[in-house]
């Protein structure tokens, strides 16, 4: 897929200073950049990098003028880096424009397809499944029965739904994500061994949410699992039934959230953070990574450490954990010359 100097502009209503047919058919970083390619600059500190990169075009801000020849052709806009993202984008709604159903695929006879959907070769559409318009399901993809998917969401590769789950509109489920399994959901018997408790609920994320690859959503128990609008949860997830997650939350990697845990809007979680089950996280709070999570934390609060303990405090504290050594030597001392005082 190839773009001209022109073509480019035209979409980043940019201005052109070199060769408006210069083709790119790939991206590069400018340091790297090679014929054919397309890279920006924005970052002061990766300056030099212009007079020597090979790449056929570069993205550059207004202000920018050369201190000496450029051989590449540059498209000039307001902000570099605000316009390579948006030509990213671009770039990825052209390369993921798919449509059409291919085989061999099963689809159910009672599910109901929308208009300009893609549906990819192997995928498994069960009983009274809904798909909005525009839905991409990519190969390999199962859906489970009565699971309803709104407007141009994109389901990739290898993704399992299971059934009564609930997507709504433009999300995206990445591959390898099993969105609700089964709670973990056991109790212990008379014989020593543990029953399972049916998990009958469901799973309902809203619109705009993105699920990583390899992440995992229970169904509930009874009732829902909840992923409210705007959600990013990144890769290798685990939230277990009936927790709820506020608009807005973003979380990083490799986070366990324990059943029933409620977390507010607008919360930044970092990886590796264990929450456990049954409490409440407040609104706009900051979990540093590694973290460990094990009672209700307020509205606005910024904590950190295994119990999480206030950010600050953790700070200070983390100054004394580094002299633990040095201390207990220096409290050893004192204990001797405290004993020789009275034994004198």
């Amino acid at each position: 897929m190839k773009f001209t100097a022109n073509q480019i502009a035209e979409i980043l209503e940019g201005e052109i200073d070199g060769n408006e047919n210069a083709e790119v058919y790939k991206l590069s970083k400018i340091e790297e950049g090679e014929n054919g390619s397309l890279t920006f600059l924005s970052n002061p500190k990766y300056t030099p990098y212009i007079y020597s990169t090979k790449a056929s075009i570069a993205i550059v801000n207004k202000n920018f003028i050369p201190e000496s020849k450029i051989e590449t052709t540059l498209i000039k806009v307001d902000d570099a880096y605000k316009a390579f993202s948006k030509l990213l984008a671009f770039y990825d709604e052209v390369k993921s424009n798919k449509s059409g159903i291919e085989t061999p695929s099963h689809i159910s006879e009672t599910a109901k397809l929308g208009k300009n959907i893609y549906l990819g070769a192997f995928a498994y559409i069960g009983n009274n499944v809904i798909i909005g318009d525009n839905v991409k399901i990519y190969p390999n993809v199962y859906i489970g029965d009565n699971v309803k998917i709104k407007a141009n969401t994109t389901i990739f590769s290898g993704a399992k739904i299971y059934s009564e789950t609930e997507i709504g509109e433009n999300c995206a489920i990445h591959s390898g994500a099993i969105i609700g399994a089964d709670g973990f959901g056991f109790a212990p018997n008379k014989e020593g061994d543990f029953s399972k408790i049916p998990q009958i609920g469901n799973v309902i994320i809203d619109d705009n949410v993105d699920v990583g690859a390899a992440t995992t959503i229970d169904r509930a128990t009874l009732g829902s699992t909840i992923i409210r609008k705007g959600v990013k949860l990144d890769n290798q997830i685990q939230v277990a039934h009936n927790v709820e997650i506020g608009k807005n939350t973003v979380i990083a990697a490799q986070t366990g959230i324990a059943g029933s845990t409620k977390i507010g809007e607008n919360c930044m979680i970092g990886g590796q953070v264990g929450i456990v089950g049954h409490i409440t996280i407040g609104s706009n709070v900051r979990i540093q990574a590694q973290s460990g999570i094990s009672r209700n934390i307020k509205d606005n609060d910024i904590i950190q450490g295994t119990p999480a303990i206030g950010y600050s405090d953790y700070n200070k504290s983390y100054v004394y954990f580094k002299k633990l050594p040095e201390l207990v030597a220096t409290i050893n001392s004192l204990q001797k010359e405290i004993k020789a005082l009275k034994d004198k």
